[in-house]
């Protein structure tokens, strides 16, 4: 078994037996082995206040030179203190590795094995934590860069996935794409920004390496170690460029931090304080966070290292939100209860893994830390992935992670493209939802975003066959709020507040043939509003033969739209907004779509009704 299986929120090791052909993510997922049209993929192991001054690390002259046994700690001081904080690392056996003054975090080298307990004994610091049980590698004093792959020519085209429908993202392009003035970081394993769907749309001057803790801003260190991160990368952003795959919000920016370290590919706390930092000093609206920071699955405020962990990351998120910067987290692939936590049998995962006792003051971070929204992971069909941690109070929001056979296909490095499944593959596409939601209202703050989400969230009930999934419809522990639904999300400055109604049935719409499709409304008193939102996703190889309407239960019939006959654009995905007022909202409306010519089929996939 690969190491990397074993180490990170992985399913339990005889499930993962039966998934020989699936590898566990380096962060939260696991994924089936990539897959390429015309040429295969190597397969991979996949899966502080506004005010204050920049967060730029300060770097304290040249770092001595690495020696075996050298250990990397978390020195937390008020951010008043930082200067003595950093003269009193060295009067007890470590240096300065690099420093964010303005939150009051150090990281710190050495190789004494008393180093910690030392610095705790000095006055002014807050706390001290060794961030991993085994050696910093010899390349963070001289870090190479990642390879820079070949670029492989797709035949792919374009088309709608599972997932992006699920979440209706195909019908918010529609409304919006995304704007270029959002940026997205991918704190992840990197990013291939010279892949032929994220070219367009990635921010090399933002982008970085945070691996070991330090900013890395050389050309290309930004790059991926793994695959995970540009899969990652092509679910939030790929560009909609006719080639491949679309990402949720094609038209806004990505930039790359990568915190992976190389080899290892884990995910440390240093590098993790350096990614936030990073985002919030350069102005990223959203980050994803597809991992969990190793080498301890939780973290726990009882044990000295752990609470300095937890106190550095919550610090440097705290900072980023406060510059406008709002996280979303996987919530891991272990199909655990985050809400009653009894054991971690998978930590430390950088030495030996010791089988311990936890309670639910134990973090998963970054995805616990107030502020960050959380994210389990459905199937194609809204069904809870079967791998997916949930939890009563702790997860936020759902979307599409793919199970067993049906995964998320998304950009790989080398301009592939393959299937990954896990919560790793959930979170970015609510990254993308929450960047589409800051394109339509640059003024949104992160609190903004995160109640955007919640009430945009299609609601999904408990199953009635899994007793672990508590609450109710509107908001348990399978789902949180729901499903993320990218169409309300886009619908306007605020959330959608009338009655949904919605028929996903499919109703094929042969040659010169009228056909309709019924929805019936209930609970709705008067008539219907001035502003009635239609959502229409047809499928249909030639629009021009299309003439689509509205049928009021009175029978009264709204045009909305008589496509050109010369219009040979494929599919109709679009929101219509219909003054109704004069129909009574209440009885069965029919969405009625008239092909005129032959030679051209197609399908009304879904429709939906927003009074």
């Amino acid at each position: 078994m690969s190491p990397l299986i074993s180490r990170r929120l992985g399913r339990p090791a005889a499930a993962l037996a039966v998934l020989s052909a699936m590898a566990l993510a380096t962060p939260t997922a696991f994924a089936t082995a990539a897959t390429a049209t015309t040429t295969p993929t190597v397969p991979g192991a996949v899966s502080a206040p506004a005010a204050q001054a920049p967060a730029a690390p300060a770097v304290a002259g040249t770092a001595a030179g690495w020696a075996a046994g050298t250990r990397a700690y978390l020195v937390i001081s008020a951010p008043a203190d930082i200067a003595a904080a950093k003269t009193a690392v060295a009067a007890k056996g470590g240096t300065v590795f690099a420093s964010y003054d303005p939150i009051g975090v150090i990281v710190a080298h050495s190789t004494s094995a008393g180093f910690a307990a030392a610095l705790r004994t000095v006055t002014g610091i807050q706390q001290v934590g060794a961030t991993r049980t085994s050696d910093v590698p010899a390349d963070a004093y001289s870090p190479a860069l990642p390879a820079n792959p070949a670029q492989a020519a797709t035949t792919l085209t374009e088309s709608n996935r599972w997932d992006m429908t699920q979440i209706k993202a195909d019908q918010a392009w529609s409304v919006t794409t995304g704007s270029p003035s959002v940026k997205v970081g991918v704190l992840d394993t990197g990013v291939d920004d010279q892949h032929q769907d994220l070219a367009p749309n990635f921010d090399a001057a933002d982008s970085v390496s945070c691996a070991y803790g330090k900013p890395d801003t050389r050309s290309g260190a930004w790059r991926d170690v793994d695959t995970h991160g540009t899969h990652v990368a092509g679910t939030i952003a790929a560009a909609k460029n006719g080639k491949g795959v679309i990402g949720v919000a094609p038209g806004v920016k990505i930039a790359s931090v990568r915190i992976a370290e190389p080899t290892s590919t884990l995910f440390y706390a240093e590098n993790t304080v350096c990614g936030f930092v990073w985002a919030g000093d350069h102005g990223f609206k959203v980050t994803n966070n597809s991992y969990y920071t190793d080498p301890w699955q939780f973290n726990c405020p009882n044990d000295l290292d752990q609470a300095a962990i937890i106190e550095g990351v919550k610090r440097a998120q705290e900072y980023a939100e406060g510059k406008g910067s709002l996280q979303v987290a996987a919530a891991g692939n272990s199909n655990y209860d985050l809400a009653n936590k009894t054991t971690d049998t998978e930590s430390p995962n950088d030495s030996t893994k010791v089988a311990r006792t936890i309670s639910n003051a134990c973090l998963d971070i970054p995805t616990e830390l107030p502020g960050v929204v959380t994210v389990a992971a459905t199937g194609s069909g809204s069904g809870k992935a079967s791998y997916s941690n949930f939890g009563r109070g702790v997860i936020d929001v759902a979307a599409p992670g793919g199970d067993g056979a049906t995964g998320v296909y998304s950009t790989l490095p080398g301009g592939k493209y393959g299937t990954k499944s896990g919560t790793s593959m959930a979170s970015p596409h609510v990254t993308g939802v929450a960047a589409l939601i800051a394109s339509t209202d640059p003024s949104l703050t992160p609190a903004d975003i995160r109640a955007r989400l919640a009430g945009q969230a299609n609601d999904l009930a408990c199953p009635a066959s899994d007793s672990r999934c508590t609450g109710t419809t509107a908001n348990n522990g399978f789902f949180g709020e729901g499903q993320v639904d990218a169409l309300k999300a886009v619908g306007g400055a605020t959330p959608p507040t009338g009655k949904y109604f919605e028929n996903t049935a499919d109703v094929a719409i042969p040659d010169n043939t009228t056909v309709e499709s019924p929805i019936t409304v209930t609970g709705v008193s008067g008539n219907a509003p001035a502003a009635l939102k239609v959502g229409v996703d047809i499928k249909h190889t030639y629009r021009g033969d299309l003439v689509v309407s509205l049928v009021a239960p009175d029978g009264t019939v709204y045009l909305l739209e008589d496509f050109p006959n010369n219009d040979s654009t494929d599919n109709v995905a679009k929101t219509y907004t219909v003054n109704a007022a004069a129909s009574a909202a209440n009885g069965t409306w029919k969405l009625r779509v008239k092909d005129g010519a032959s030679g051209d089929t197609g399908t009304i996939d879904a429709w939906n009704l927003t009074f």
